[in-house]
């Protein structure tokens, strides 16, 4: 018979500690919390090696009594809760009194503390079990350092991504505090380096421009909303600002940062149609509420929580965003993504409907009662329907085969393969789908304001002149940039651009790439860069569209290098041609001339029909010449 046996100390430790901390931004998660709930107004985070071999934080809060030391490092310790009711009324970031000793069963920690101004105390814990304890100077507060983290648990170093991603973590959860508590002062370093350096003044907007830059907080609206259970404050940014990511949406109830889809989902509904298609928000919403209608105890990690009255509160957030953005007369519209896009042609459809080999040839019987109600009056019977045989052909409309059906189906099969699926839907012709890739020469005819008229071998053919004109410019800025042979124009001041210290850290990852489409970023202070040139290519507003592209690097597979470029030259022809003007002659038989030199020239970067071709043969039964 197998043995229960209570399991060693140490041992449920270590198993405890892998439910809290799961990577080094957990400990850094863990030890921020305890600061602040001790009344820390300064706290300094430095870590080394993405916090694997350090990790120190330094508060000036309450500190830990001399006495009280070893308790600290026990599991479900705790100053914060006595009872039950403290468990249902919790207001601190911390309760369970698992973080301190979870964080020693897998490293080697030294805390440095002070609580009473006088001696301090200084003691050393590896694996769990304390080394030793001695009297030590030491500022009113505390030190904690963790060294060597998963030292004696190597195994769960495999699940920790690449340092640039682990150091990221970290960012991320200091960025989240520091906006929860915009009265302390955070400073975060990455091995002497400052990555994060708020001052603590109690102002939101200032601590956002810490955080995410001078540039984007000075476009963000502030919030300040309340009924008798919820008071909502926070900032949200203008429509026009954006990442293609819901990471920079942060909710923080009572002070704690949490993850919430419904509450996220009444954010994006404030907006309504102010947004483009996948593109979302910078919001800080601060829902201030009492504990005793929030359950914090669902989430060993506490990113979860329990909420009363969780519709009400989202109607709410919903409603006030809305009448910020209406007082702020937002000018951003995404009404039109309202529409969905669809992967495949109606040509797709239109094939496989005209394939012989999946037609059914068999229907069952059917009553006059089965049949449908929106049918024609005239093609119900009143007798059964009988089986019907598909292969013969009828000379009526009601059924499929008629004696053109052999003649349709020899032309489907001589047609060019589909489109690319990721394509807009979009009804091509057939003179379209015959000449696809494979576009004539063509002669200009005439013009109207919106389209350009030409013509080859009797087929008649318009162009969107808006459209291809796009497709060309997207083309010539296309081939430049993957040939990487861009061409530059100075400035006379050069631009300083600042970032989030998360925005920092990427781009400064992907310089490389970066470069290859003409952009030579210097690192210049503090989450800065500087630009000395810019590609010729750009037009106007250099610093928004370089923004503009830098964001495209930050919300794509950066191993993309292909699909990068495309999305860059599409959105830069989109941007600088943005309607219709005259053309002279010359310049209609200019665009035709490169049009028949691109690569597709019926579509453009987005998928938009370029030109639509009537066949001859068409045009004829148009006027009804073939009767």
């Amino acid at each position: 018979m197998v043995q229960i046996s209570e399991l060693p100390v140490n041992l449920a430790n270590q198993i405890a500690a892998g439910e809290v901390i799961e990577r080094p931004a957990s400990v850094v998660k863990e030890l921020v919390e305890n600061a602040i709930d001790a009344g820390s107004k300064q706290i300094q985070i430095d870590f080394v090696d993405a916090g694997l071999k350090k990790i120190t934080v330094q508060d000036n809060g309450s500190g830990i009594p001399s006495d009280q030391l070893d308790l600290a490092f026990t599991r479900h310790a705790t100053s914060k809760i006595k009872n039950e009711r403290d468990l249902f009324n919790v207001g601190t970031l911390g309760f369970r009194g698992e973080a301190l000793a979870s964080i020693a069963a897998v490293s080697h920690v030294e805390i440095l503390t002070d609580s009473a101004g006088q001696v301090g105390q200084r003691a050393e814990f590896s694996a769990g079990v304390k080394q030793l304890q001695e009297k030590a100077g030491a500022a009113v507060g505390t030190r904690i350092t963790v060294k060597d983290l998963f030292y004696n648990t190597p195994a769960r170093l495999k699940y920790l991504r690449s340092p640039r991603t682990e150091i990221m973590k970290i960012v991320d959860i200091i960025n989240r505090l520091a906006l929860g508590y915009p009265y302390i002062a955070f400073t975060l370093k990455n091995e002497g380096r400052i990555l994060l350096k708020t001052v603590g003044n109690g102002n939101l907007k200032q601590t956002a421009a810490n955080i995410y830059g001078r540039n984007i907080a000075e476009k963000m609206i502030s919030l300040d909303e309340a009924d008798q259970d919820f008071e909502i404050t926070g900032l949200i940014s203008k429509p026009e600002i954006t990442r293609s990511t819901r990471n920079f949406i942060s909710i923080l109830l009572n002070g704690r940062y949490i993850n919430n889809f419904q509450i996220v989902k009444a954010v994006l509904a404030g907006y309504g149609n102010n947004l483009t298609d996948k593109h979302y928000p910078f919001a800080i919403i601060k829902i201030k509420v009492d504990p005793l209608l929030v359950d914090v105890n669902v989430h060993p990690t506490k990113r979860e929580v329990r909420l009363s009255k969780e519709t009400q509160l989202c109607r709410l957030i919903t409603k006030t965003i809305s009448q910020k953005l209406m007082l702020s007369d937002v000018q951003a519209n995404g009404s039109g993504n309202l529409i969905s896009k669809k992967a495949d042609t109606l040509v797709d459809q239109l094939k496989f409907n005209l394939n012989k080999n999946v037609v059914e040839t068999k229907r069952e019987s059917a009553t006059i009662d089965e049949v449908n109600e929106s049918q024609p009056l005239e093609v119900r019977h009143d007798e059964a329907i009988q089986y019907v045989d598909l292969n013969v052909p009828r000379e009526d409309d009601y059924y499929v085969i008629t004696t053109t059906w052999l003649k349709n189906v020899a032309r489907q099969k001589q047609l060019s393969p589909f489109p690319s699926k990721n394509k807009v839907a979009t009804v091509i012709s057939i003179g379209d789908e015959v000449l696809l890739n494979n576009l004539p020469e063509l002669k200009f005819v005439g013009q109207t304001d919106a389209y350009i008229i030409a013509e080859n071998n009797d087929n008649l053919y318009l162009i969107d002149q808006v459209a291809a004109r796009r497709l060309i410019l997207f083309t010539k800025i296309k081939q430049e940039l993957t040939d990487q042979n861009v061409n530059q124009q100075g400035l006379l001041s050069p631009l300083v651009l600042e970032f989030s210290s998360l925005d920092f850290i990427q781009i400064k990852s992907k310089l490389k790439q970066i470069k290859e489409i003409g952009l030579y970023l210097e690192e210049f202070g503090q989450n800065t860069f500087i630009l000395r040139s810019y590609p010729t290519w750009l037009k106007e507003d250099v610093e928004g569209q370089v923004r503009l592209i830098l964001d495209e690097y930050l919300n794509v597979d950066q191993n993309d290098t292909t699909k990068l470029i495309t999305r860059i030259a599409g959105k830069q022809a989109q941007r600088q041609i943005t309607g219709r003007q005259k053309l002279t002659v010359t310049e209609c038989n200019a665009i035709l001339t490169t049009l028949g030199k691109t690569k597709d020239p019926y579509h453009d970067a987005q998928g938009n029909v370029v030109i639509i071709c009537w066949h001859k043969s068409e045009l004829r039964k148009m006027f009804k010449k073939d009767n």
